[in-house]
């Protein structure tokens, strides 16, 4: 199993984010855009990312039909249907959770002996919720993600499934954390948000990614 030792301020400056203003059939929309360059080939990263046994080695465990217009489920987290699954290059799903439907996309670029993957998820607005933690709801998610994948990438191994989950609530996850998610205000506030409410709900974002639960065992 591979442990977790990054350097969590230099790890987050490795994601370059981006937040636009879109619509679908109408309603409102926010999309955040993550990328990030990794030190491997288009297919290996092909692999990583669509790959039902090696999945869990970063993010989660994953079941369902993963074929075009198959649906997914990630235990514990979101489920939805494939899209698009144009390999080695695009991959496209409804990223459900609740009652709660959004967009993701995903595509990969070769770059020299690396490649570049682009994230794209794209959600209907809360007002409620954007004002309380703006972009950080689901871009520190995606943050430490790609940090995860980066491990497994780099190391070979897969993440010890206990210490990705507790990550954020150690000194080191709080720091990426807390990188990450001003990160996003910062891109929101390019997109017209305003700074100071921008700025404030990316504090209540940290703190939501770096509380440990009330019912949390002790160690």
């Amino acid at each position: 199993m591979a442990t977790i030792d990054i350097d969590p301020v230099a790890t987050a400056g490795l994601v370059t984010r981006e937040v636009r203003s879109g619509s679908r059939d109408g309603t409102p929309t926010r999309i955040a855009v993550a990328r990030r360059s990794y030190p491997t080939d288009q297919s290996d990263l092909w692999s990583a990312l669509t790959d039902a046994a090696r999945i869990p080695r970063w993010f989660l465990p994953i079941s369902g039909d993963l074929e075009p217009g198959g649906r997914y489920q990630l235990e514990g987290n979101a489920g939805g249907t494939i899209e698009r699954c144009e390999a080695p290059a695009l991959l496209g799903v409804t990223w459900e959770y609740g009652e709660m439907v959004s967009w993701l996309e995903v595509t990969l670029h070769p770059d020299g002996d690396r490649t570049v993957l682009e994230l794209v998820h794209e959600a209907p607005v809360d007002p409620e919720m954007w004002q309380q933690f703006g972009p950080g709801a689901v871009g520190v998610g995606w943050d430490l993600a790609l940090m995860g994948l980066g491990v497994h990438l780099d190391t070979g191994a897969p993440i010890d499934p206990e210490a990705g989950a507790g990550y954020a609530v150690t000194p080191e996850g709080t720091e990426l954390v807390r990188h990450a998610a001003h990160g996003w205000a910062e891109a929101a506030i390019a997109d017209g948000d305003d700074a100071t409410a921008a700025r404030e709900a990316a504090n209540r974002a940290v703190a939501f990614y770096t509380t440990v639960p009330e019912d949390a065992p002790e160690a």
